[in-house]
């Protein structure tokens, strides 16, 4: 459960969601409060990316069951930025929003992209392209913010970058984060909470209490990692 009592942005309760007859999310329960960031770890197939898209409402023709209660302002971010390649920088950030240009503006400046506006996306890099996929589902002031594994295609220099700007943009707009990732360190420094889901359950969960300032050397970092590592079933 989350750990602001009586707080709840999304409510899970016994969430089924089945392929083929086969029970790919088992009774799911999961409370995420206003302004918590939660991390989702599991192996592949474990059914992350299925809880991702139960909560973005991208399931319809999914057969399951239970209760799902989440916001109406939902935005969602991919380990593809999704642009669309035929619009420029700043149509792409205020597609569907009308009259909100003054708005997409603040938003890339917000990500490090004042002045890239009138640019293509192609001829931004895959960071850069990320940045502005955020912009884009910030400007619409989510209440519940999911990633799929957004920082998942970059490098790894560019993804220590990313995490402190969607930590310093979290902290800004202040919307509860799911963030799906395979990287157990990532949910460490990013979570105020880390879940595992194996074989469509929940069996794990780290309430991450060491500060803003997280670093892998520190003794009580790594036994989070160690607990988390051996929830996922990995042996050092």
């Amino acid at each position: 459960m989350a750990p602001y009592a009586g707080l709840v942005t999304v409510q899970v309760r016994d969430l089924v969601r089945k392929y083929d007859d086969r029970a790919v999310l088992d009774g799911v329960d999961l409370e995420i409060a206003p302004g918590e960031f939660v991390a989702l770890l599991g192996k592949s197939g474990s059914g992350k990316s299925t809880l991702l898209r139960a909560l973005a409402g991208l399931d319809p023709e999914v057969v399951g069951s239970g209760e799902l209660v989440v916001p109406q302002q939902v935005s969602v971010v991919f380990q593809d930025s999704r642009l669309l390649p035929w619009a420029r920088v700043l149509d792409n950030v205020v597609l569907g929003l009308r009259g909100s240009e003054q708005r997409g503006r603040e938003s890339l400046a917000e990500v490090g992209l004042a002045g890239r506006e009138d640019a293509w996306p192609n001829e931004l890099s895959g960071g850069e392209q990320q940045r502005v996929a955020l912009a884009r589902s910030l400007v619409r002031e989510p209440e519940l913010l999911l990633a799929d594994e957004p920082f998942g295609a970059l490098d790894a220099l560019t993804r220590l970058k990313m995490h402190a700007l969607l930590r310093k943009l979290c902290a800004a707009h202040q919307p509860a984060v799911l963030l799906v990732t395979h990287d157990v360190d990532e949910a460490i420094v990013l979570a105020d909470r880390v879940i595992v889901l194996d074989a469509g359950r929940l069996v794990a969960e780290e309430v991450i209490s060491l500060g803003l300032e997280r670093s892998a050397v520190d003794p009580e970092f790594a036994a989070v990692r160690a607990r988390l590592l051996d929830a996922l079933g990995v042996t050092l």
